[in-house]
């Protein structure tokens, strides 16, 4: 199940975790917060918008596991926030096609010099997963196109 890139939720702020956490403890975050907002849960008496509120943050929290509790999606979200973490906070230098940049053979990767000396490297096994990335000597960042 893939995730949509225009979600801009911060699903581990929504379970109460960081993305460090491991996933028994996401679960675990999980299942409190499912437990607390869970709609069966609910008292009788409570007002109408208090009740809609509550099982709005228990769909959130829901769709909040269903990206974190699967490593794949959460590697898949990881990567999303990283980049738009980089595009936000580092210098954009060029955006570059794959193809222009130098194939290595032996370390399976592709590389483009900086104008600061250092290298940009992309790792074939990284190649779909990755569109921005470092120069391992400063701060700029190119966009792969």
């Amino acid at each position: 199940m893939a995730f949509e890139r225009i979600t801009q939720k911060d699903w581990y702020k929504i379970l109460g975790a960081k993305p460090s956490d491991s996933l028994a403890e996401l679960k675990q975050k999980y299942q409190k917060l499912a437990l607390l907002y869970h709609p069966d849960k609910q008292k009788a008496d409570a007002p109408a918008g208090e009740v809609e509120e509550r099982v709005q943050r228990f769909i959130e929290i829901d769709q909040a596991w269903k990206i974190l509790g699967n490593e794949e999606t959460k590697k898949e979200y990881d990567l999303q926030q990283r980049e738009d973490n980089l595009s936000k906070e580092w210098p954009l230098h060029a955006q570059i096609y794959l193809e222009d940049m130098s194939w290595n053979e032996d370390e399976q990767c592709y590389t483009l010099s900086c104008r600061c000396g250092g290298n940009y490297t992309v790792f074939k096994s990284e190649t779909k997963d990755v569109s921005l990335v470092c120069c391992d000597t400063c701060s700029l960042v190119i966009e792969i196109l």
